[in-house]
């Protein structure tokens, strides 16, 4: 394993850093299906709300396209999947980064050592009124699959996937009020 190499770059709206990266962030360790409960959240539900992420990786704020080269931000325990580690998300055709925290998926490691993981939907500051709050949140419980962390039917995902998976760039979520329907 390449760990603690020194791969090139990250810029963030407000600084340029070098950035280390083990080779399982980079998706070149090998990759495992895992079986997880699907959640998301955006602009409006996230604590505080805004965009605001607890540890950057690729990105200064919560965000992504949903490429290999751009993952969109997720949240989890970080002793589920470690910091700036990559899924990918069949159902949803893109691929995701840890770079946030998420009190639940804490729980429910730490507790019943079952995955969760719960994925940038987006918004904006707008987002915190109706009706584009109402459409973020239907959004939101569109995507999530499953009703819980022991719901037999929650969709597998690829932890340190390959980077050549099929993707889609359309936003989860687009203000006012626009949820991705799959196409």
């Amino acid at each position: 394993m390449l760990g603690g190499v020194t791969f090139g770059i990250v810029v963030s709206p407000t600084t340029v850093h070098a950035a280390t990266f083990t080779a399982a962030g980079l998706g070149r360790s090998h990759a495992r299906t895992v079986q997880a409960f699907m959640t998301l959240y955006g602009y409006v539900d996230n604590s505080p709300p805004g965009r605001a992420i607890a540890h950057p990786c690729t990105h200064g704020v919560a965000g992504g396209t949903g490429t290999f080269a751009d993952p969109v931000t997720f949240a989890t325990d970080v002793h589920e999947v470690g910091w700036c580690h990559r899924l990918y998300v069949p159902y949803m055709k893109r691929y995701f980064i840890h770079e946030d925290e998420c009190a639940e998926c804490d729980h429910d490691w730490v507790k019943l050592h079952k995955y969760r993981f719960d994925m940038w939907a987006g918004g904006d500051s707008r987002s915190t009124r109706n009706p584009e709050r109402s459409a973020l949140l239907g959004c939101e419980d569109t995507w999530t699959r499953a009703a819980s962390i022991n719901d037999s039917n929650n969709p597998n995902v690829t932890i340190n996937p390959p980077p050549n998976l099929p993707v889609s760039t359309r936003a989860i979520f687009a203000a006012p009020h626009t949820c991705w329907n799959g196409h």
